[in-house]
Parts: structure tokens; sequence; C-alpha cells
């Protein structure tokens, strides 16, 4: 098969190298983004005369009917045409006659996969905004259920100080707003238009980039021809936003993990997300938290191949570029899958009720309410912590917790203790006290429910929007 750049070679492709250099076994799926490409670039060069008008539609008309074929699974890719631009280039000419050769005059595959690539992104930028968001809103329902459910918080993975379930949720929809915001920031990187680039010089013909990033709703045109076409920051910010975005859906699934054992058992996750064994009749696996928190691994890959791809390239294009796109369209798919899949996990999850006495027996979740009780009765901060430390010391020498200890005990201890010292680590009172914005007092709770949900309220503009 005749290739585009033929005239310069006298021996065909060898077929292996053919297959080797071959990318439209991934790029395919950019199929309407080349298209809308095309068309935008071939209604400037209308305009700007550079083709007759009538060629012009001629060729959009061609171009409309394989978007036509695509969209009806009748368009057959030719893996010898190596890539999704060429296939479509092929196809105009089988309908069109010689007339599609023109479609090319003024670009390059180069600055036109770039177009591609920021154009996909942009879409799949905004679907994932609105996934985040989706998530976001599942967490703010629970988050509501469970004011007044009260759960330790941990540090090191020892249990530190009671709070509300609510302020623990709240913790991760704070993430996924960064996240949210991140990828907003990160889609007005991605909404610059290189087309006109070409090769990387730029063009002779009188082309208007300004007009045809107007038609593409590109918030301006590229600054710079070699960089447009050799430039992927673009794409590496993309996966490094979706790379946080993953550790923190892993993070959260690992605590999933812990909280549905049975020596956590706070949690039990729907059938629908889980699977059993094949030996162990008794198990119920958390199958679906797992396996977003080992995909976060595969993000991260995608995001180190994509860094090591451009590390060494020297300006302009480069085929090594070629590999940008498996990375991309991988970190995509799994990072929608993830944040789906994670939505129906925890929206479908129902969490039991955690007796106050296992906690209050448990950890000395109180303890630091105690040093501040007597740091409130003017006992320097230093001193009062080393006499609770004491008295978690005896505790457990004895078999005893805060909340059983005599007052008697407590005097051996210290005489600065008095009876309202229960008062002050009771658990309940504990959570209450920290009122100071952003704590886990219900009020500040309840109050952070209410500006989460007026944020999340409001529609995000869209990085193309008109």
């Amino acid at each position: 098969m005749k290739k585009p750049w033929s005239g310069r070679f006298k021996k065909p492709t060898d077929i292996l190298m053919e297959k080797f250099s071959a990318s439209i076994s991934f790029d395919r799926r950019l199929y309407a983004y080349d298209i809308a490409g095309s068309i935008a670039h071939c209604q400037m060069l209308g305009k700007c005369k550079i083709i007759t008008q009538t060629d012009s539609k001629k060729i959009i008309g061609g171009l409309k009917r394989i978007l036509k074929e695509f969209e009806s699974g009748k368009f057959e890719c030719d893996d010898r045409l190596e890539d999704i631009h060429m296939n479509i280039e092929n196809r105009l000419t089988e309908l069109i006659g010689s007339v599609a050769g023109k479609l090319h005059t003024a670009r390059s595959r180069n600055d036109q996969v770039s177009l591609d690539i920021r154009l996909y992104l942009r879409d799949e930028g905004e679907e994932v905004v609105q996934l985040i968001k989706i998530l976001a809103k599942t967490l703010l329902v629970l988050a509501r259920k469970h004011t007044n459910t009260i759960i330790p918080g941990f540090t090191h993975m020892q249990q530190a100080q009671p709070i509300l379930l609510a302020h623990h949720l709240l913790a991760y929809i704070e993430m996924l707003l960064r996240d949210q915001e991140r990828m907003k920031d990160a889609l007005k990187r991605i909404n610059i238009m290189p087309l006109g680039s070409a090769a990387l010089a730029g063009t002779g013909f009188p082309i208007d980039r300004k007009y045809t990033a107007k038609l593409l709703n590109f918030s301006e045109a590229s600054h710079n021809s070699i960089d447009a076409v050799s430039d992927r920051d673009f794409a590496i910010e993309f996966c490094s936003t979706i790379a946080i975005l993953m550790m923190h859906l892993s993070r959260f699934c690992e605590e999933i993990v812990l909280w549905c054992s049975s020596e956590f058992d706070w949690l039990e996750l729907s059938d629908s997300y889980t699977t059993g064994s094949s030996i162990m009749p008794q198990k119920k696996n958390p199958d679906a938290a797992e396996l977003i928190r080992g995909k976060s691994g595969r993000v991260y890959g995608n995001l180190v191949s994509l860094l090591t791809l451009m590390k060494s390239l020297p300006l302009a294009y480069n085929k090594d570029l070629q590999e940008d796109k498996e990375p991309i369209f991988d970190t995509v798919d799994t990072s929608k899958m993830s944040l789906s899949i994670f939505n129906g996990m925890i929206k479908s999850a129902r969490f039991k009720k955690i007796p106050l006495n296992r906690l209050d027996i448990s950890g000395f979740l109180t303890a630091t309410d105690m040093a501040d009780y007597l740091a409130e009765k003017g006992v320097p901060f230093r001193m009062a912590h080393e006499i609770t430390g004491k008295t978690v010391a005896y505790c457990i020498e004895s078999g005893k917790n805060l909340q059983n200890i005599t007052l008697k005990e407590l005097k051996n201890i210290s005489a600065y203790f008095e009876k309202d010292v229960f008062e002050h680590i009771k658990l309940e009172n504990s959570v209450q006290k920290k009122s100071v914005y952003g704590g886990t007092a219900k009020k500040q709770v309840e109050a952070q429910i209410a500006r989460i949900d007026k944020k999340l309220r409001n529609k995000p503009k869209l990085s193309h929007s008109k």
C-alpha cells in the first residue's frame, strides 16, 4: 500500500517494521477528535481561500460520512496505514478522490496528533471532574447520616482521640475537592490549540489559527510551534493529577479493607462489590476496594512511563511520542472505572453501630482531654501530659481504664484531679469540645457539610464552554 511519504523512498517498509510502528490498534479511539479537528482545519482553509469553498464543502461532507461509518461500526481500520490519521485520509480519498489530498495543506501529523490528544483529554478531564463530584456528593450524604456516630481517630494506626465518623468522611471529601480543582486547573493548559504549528516551524500558508481555535472552542492557540508539537506536559500533568486522585482513593480503600475485617467490624460492603473464596465458604472479601487500591500502582506506572519517555527527547517531534497514548488511555480508563466502582461500593455499604464502651476501654481515647483538663486548672501542659501518662500507665498495670478508675486513685497520682474530671473525659464531651473551626465537634462538622454542599451545587465552568 502506498504511503503518504513514499516519494522519498525506493524500498517498501519491512513487514515487521510496519507492525512495530503502527499505532492504529490503540489510537483509533481518537477518530471523533481527528475528524473534528480536520473539519475545523478545512473550514479555515476555505475561509482563508487556501482551498476553494467547493473543495472545502466536499472534504467536510466526506469527513462527516466517515464519522457516521465509525459510529455505526462499519469503518474498518487497516494496520498498514499506521495510525488513525492516515486511515481517515485514505478513506476520504476513496470517497471523494484526489481532492482529499488538499486537507493536509498547512498541517502535519505532528500538530494533528497533539490536537487530537488535547481534544480527547479535555473531554475526559471534564468527565473525571463530574465523576469526582458524584462521589463527593455520595460521601456527603453518608456524612450527614453520621454526625452523631463516634469512632476512634488514629495516628500511627493507634487509637488516638474520639472523632465523628462524619468528620472522618469529610476529610476524604476535602481531598476529592482538591483533586477536582487540580483537574480543572490542568484543563486550562490542556485547552491550548496546537494546530497550525505543522511539523515544527509553522507554515507559510496564510492560515487563521485564531479562527480554528474558535471553531474548536480552545481558549487560545499555542505560542511556539516547536513547543506545540513536542510538548506533552499537558498529558503528564493530567496523569499526575489522576495519580494523586488514585492515591486518595487507595488510602480510603485501605481503611475500608480494615473496617470490613472482623478485628474492626465497622463496615459491611454489599454483596455486589465483594467476592467469596474458592475454598473458605465463610469469606466475604472486599475485592472492589482491593482492586482500586491495586490499580493506583498502574496509574503511577503510567505517569512514570510518560516522564521517562520525555526525559531525553531533543526538540522537536520524535517517534518516541507515539508511546504517549497507551499510558494516557489506560490512566483515563482506570480512573473513570475506579471512581464509578468506588461510588457504587460506598453508596451501598452499611456502617455498623460501634459500642461506645468498647471505644472507652480499648484505647484511652480521652487521655488528651484529661491532660487538657489539668492544663485548664493551671497545670503547665508538659506536667499535665506527664501526670496523664502516669495515669494511663497505672490503668494498664491495674487492668482499668479512664472510665472506671476512681477519684481516690486519681488523687493518689495527682492532687489536681477533682470529681469534674470524669465529665471532661466522656467520649461525647470530648468530641463536642473540639469546636475550633475545622474540628470534629458536631456544630463544626455540620457547618462544613453545609459549606461543601453549597460548593458541590455550583455548576463548574467547563474549560471549552463558549
